[in-house]
C-alpha cells in the first residue's frame, strides 16, 4: 500500500505538470532541429599503457602485433613472441564530433577494451586517430584514464570516459541553406504540431514563408530582408513559441511497475475482471465504487479519464501490478484511447 500511495502521489504531481505544460507555449528551438545541423560519429583503435597487470593476456595476438607495429615506427625492433603485454590493453575509442566544431576544439571520448583486459584504471591512452565514416581523420585522442573515483574491483572498469580527451584536427562544414530555404525537422513527427509551427512562422514573417511538407518536415523560405542575415533569421525562428499537440500515451515499465500517462486519455464502455477486481464502464451515468467479500467492483461512466480509474483502484487497495494488468486489458479490448508503450 505504501508503494501504491507513493505512485499515486507521483502520478497526481505528474498529471498537474502535464496540465500546466499543455497550456504553456514551447519554443520552436525545443521542438525542431535544422536539417544539416547534426553530430558525426568518430571511431579509432588505440593502446592503453601503464596498467598494473590488468591489461590483455599474452594470447591476445592483436595487442602484441599493435605494440610491435608502434615500436617499429619508433625505430625499435622487438620479438612479438617474447613480449609481455600485461600492462597494455587494446581499446576502441569513440567520440561525437559536434556541428560547427572548429579545429583545435576539444571533445569527450569513450574508451573501451577490445581484448580481455580486466581494468583500464590508471592507464594512459596513446595518441589515437579518430576517423569518420569516410575514413578521414577528424580528431586525435590521447590522455590519462580515470574511473571517476570508483573503487578498484567495483563498477565498470573496462569502459572509461576522458573529458576533452581529443583535439579536433579537421572541421566538418554544414550546409543549412538550400535554394534560399532551410528545413526544420521535428523531434517528434506530428501533423498538428508541424502545421502549428508553419502557422506561427507565417504569422511572424509572411503568409508564404513556411509550409509543412509532412509531419516531420517544415520548409521555411528565407525572407528577402534576411538574405544576408541567416543567423539572425534562424535565431528569430527558434524564439517563436506555440502549443504543440501531445499524443495520448500510457507508458508502462513492467520491471519497475512505473506508469506514466497523459491527462487527455479517455476510456469507453468496457468490463474487465482481474482476480477479485472488476472494472465496469457502462453508459448509466452512475459513478459508484463498492466492495464485497468476494469481489471488489468499480462501476464508472464512459468517457472517464485515466485519473478516475487510478483513483478508484487505489480506493479498493489495488496494487501497481493490478493497475498495469487492468490497463493492458482495457487497451486490448480497444476501450483505452491512447498509445500504450510497454518497456
Amino acid at each position: 500500500m505504501i508503494l501504491l500511495r507513493r505512485f499515486i502521489i507521483f502520478f497526481i504531481t505528474f498529471m498537474s505538470f502535464i496540465a500546466f505544460a499543455q497550456e504553456t507555449e514551447v519554443r520552436v528551438k525545443d521542438l525542431c532541429r535544422i536539417e544539416g545541423v547534426r553530430p558525426n560519429q568518430l571511431i579509432g583503435y588505440g593502446l592503453v599503457v601503464g596498467l598494473q597487470g590488468t591489461g590483455d593476456a599474452k594470447g591476445t595476438f592483436f595487442t602484441a602485433q599493435s605494440i610491435v607495429n608502434m615500436l617499429t615506427r619508433l625505430g625499435i625492433s622487438v620479438d612479438k613472441e617474447k613480449m609481455k603485454i600485461g600492462n597494455v590493453a587494446a581499446v576502441m575509442v569513440t567520440a561525437q564530433l559536434p556541428s560547427f566544431a572548429r579545429a583545435g576544439d576539444k571533445i569527450d571520448i569513450v574508451v573501451a577494451t577490445l581484448g580481455d583486459a580486466k581494468s583500464l584504471e590508471g592507464g594512459v591512452l596513446l595518441q589515437t586517430p579518430l576517423s569518420g565514416a569516410d575514413n578521414e581523420v577528424y580528431a586525435l585522442a590521447q590522455g590519462v584514464i580515470s574511473m571517476g573515483g570508483k573503487m578498484r574491483g567495483k563498477g565498470q572498469l573496462t569502459v572509461a570516459k576522458i573529458s576533452q580527451g581529443a583535439i579536433i584536427e579537421k572541421e566538418v562544414t554544414c550546409s543549412i541553406v538550400k535554394e534560399d530555404a532551410i528545413s526544420l525537422i521535428l523531434n517528434e513527427a506530428d501533423f498538428t504540431t508541424a502545421s502549428r509551427i508553419a502557422t506561427a512562422i507565417n504569422a511572424k514573417f509572411a503568409p508564404t514563408t513556411a509550409k509543412a511538407l509532412d509531419p516531420s518536415l517544415v520548409l521555411v523560405k528565407i525572407p528577402a530582408n534576411y538574405k544576408e542575415k541567416t543567423v539572425e533569421f534562424i535565431a528569430a525562428l527558434e524564439g517563436l513559441t506555440l502549443i504543440p499537440d501531445i499524443v495520448a500515451k500510457v507508458i508502462i515499465n513492467e520491471r519497475t511497475g512505473t506508469i506514466v500517462m497523459g491527462k487527455d486519455i479517455r476510456i469507453s464502455q468496457v468490463a474487465v475482471s482481474h482476480g477479485d477486481i472488476s472494472v465496469v464502464v457502462k453508459a448509466t451515468g452512475e459513478k459508484e465504487t463498492k466492495e464485497t467479500k468476494e469481489e471488489r467492483i468499480i462501476i464508472l461512466s464512459p468517457g472517464i479519464s485515466i485519473n478516475d480509474i487510478v483513483a478508484a483502484l487505489n480506493a479498493i487497495g489495488a496494487t501497481p501490478d493490478d493497475l498495469i494488468a487492468i490497463l493492458q486489458a482495457i487497451k486490448s479490448a480497444g476501450a483505452l484511447h491512447a498509445k500504450i508503450i510497454i518497456m
